[in-house]
């Protein structure tokens, strides 16, 4: 028996699974053929290593609407391009204002209160309402003269629930605020266009929505914010080596060292196998999931639903907690006994927890992708049937 037999995988939060055949053929290739160090050298490998950079800087410029490639910073992770974000415009900061919410990941959370830690900004987190959205007017109300930046993740990873970010933006806009957007859950399941959208930063992880492979991620950037980034990694480009600087151009100045080839190679695949309008209907597949979900949660007693009553503002992400068992052994009991993999638990995001009164166990989350189906969602309620009585 292998880890994946009777396999139902309900955590696509976390990480897209199984990743596509082309995905795999696409890292499998580039490993054998392709896998030179990009900008480096002059010769095939290196030459068939850079086309690929290319190619995925050009469809995520083309799928999130952000016109420029050079613009498209490629990141190890969502993490990593949330700290380049959030560091690169803030760590020479004396005493700048930045509004974030509660709802936000550890991405966010840490790396903010590392430099309020320092004395380098000042912090304000804006709470969810009983339904888990932020309100646009307290937002607005906490932009003061002296904030500097606006950061929000654009779909909750605990509750599913979609921020206005439109909205949003134009309040920061018209305060000459800068807007930076985690979506990491929104990235291939939502429609995104960054210029449309008036964000000025977006970052996310190349192996959820999108289904690309772990240790790839994407930091885009507006047109007027691409020159207030600074490095905050310096090193090997490949190009200008005399000099003892980071280069100023784009992606360089921000890009240094050798990128992970083989995973963008399987990005790559993966971003040229979603069609821009194909990500509608990735979207309703997943609130229908949600929905059958969350109904036949609750339908069961002794099971509380987090978040809202609507699917029509979520992603496919439902979380609850059941009175009779804690969070983490219900997990562990549906893998072990069901073969259904779900998450259990803070999900990095302490401070959903902590306003529903939730710490320090958590909840149970289930998310779906676009290959989930009704039938694991049943299978699932079914098991939470069984063991709950």
């Amino acid at each position: 028996m292998t880890v994946t037999d009777r396999l139902i995988y309900l955590d696509h939060a976390a990480t897209s699974y199984p990743k596509s055949e082309a995905v795999i053929e696409a890292m499998t290739r580039c490993a054998r053929e392709q896998a030179g160090n990009p900008g480096r050298s002059g010769h095939r490998l290196a030459s068939a290593a850079q086309g690929i950079v290319g190619d995925v800087r050009l469809g995520i410029s083309q799928l999130m609407g952000v016109g420029d490639p050079s613009r498209v910073i490629l990141t190890h992770n969502g993490t990593d391009a949330l700290n380049l974000a959030i560091h690169g415009l803030l760590d020479g900061s004396d005493g700048a204002y930045v509004v974030t919410t509660t709802l936000e990941h550890n991405s966010v959370l840490r790396p903010l209160a590392t430099l309020e830690r320092a004395g380098r900004i000042s912090l304000t987190r804006v709470p969810f309402d009983d339904q888990g959205f932020v309100s646009v007017d307290e937002v607005a109300a906490a932009i003061t003269e002296d904030t500097r930046m606006v950061v929000i993740t654009h779909a909750s990873n605990v509750l599913g629930t979609i921020q206005d970010v439109e909205a949003i933006a134009a309040v920061t806009q018209s305060r000459g605020v800068l807007l930076c957007v985690d979506a990491a859950q929104t990235a291939g399941v939502v429609p995104i266009d960054l210029t449309a959208m008036g964000v000025d930063l977006l970052a996310f992880s190349g192996h959820k929505g999108l289904g690309g492979p772990t240790g790839t991620g994407c930091l885009c950037l507006g047109r007027e914010t691409a020159n207030r980034v600074q490095s905050v990694r310096q090193g090997g480009t490949g190009g200008d080596s005399r000099s003892a600087l980071q280069p100023d151009a784009l992606p360089e100045r921000l890009e240094a060292g050798t990128p992970n080839v083989i995973g963008l190679a399987g990005l790559r695949a993966a971003v040229q196998a979603l069609d821009r309008n194909d990500v509608p209907s990735r979207w309703g597949h997943e609130r229908e999931l949600r929905e059958q979900l969350r109904v036949g949660l609750k339908a069961m007693p002794g099971v509380r639903v987090l978040g809202p009553r609507d699917d029509t503002r979520c992603v496919g992400v439902v979380s609850f907690v059941v009175e009779a068992m804690d969070a983490a052994t219900l997990a562990g009991v549906l893998d072990s006994s069901f073969g259904i993999a779900v998450r259990a638990g803070l999900h990095c995001s302490p401070g959903v927890h902590e306003q529903l009164g939730q710490m320090p166990d958590g909840a149970v989350r289930v998310s779906v992708g676009p290959d989930s189906t009704g039938e694991d969602v049943e299978a699932l309620l079914s098991a939470l049937r069984q063991i709950l009585g």
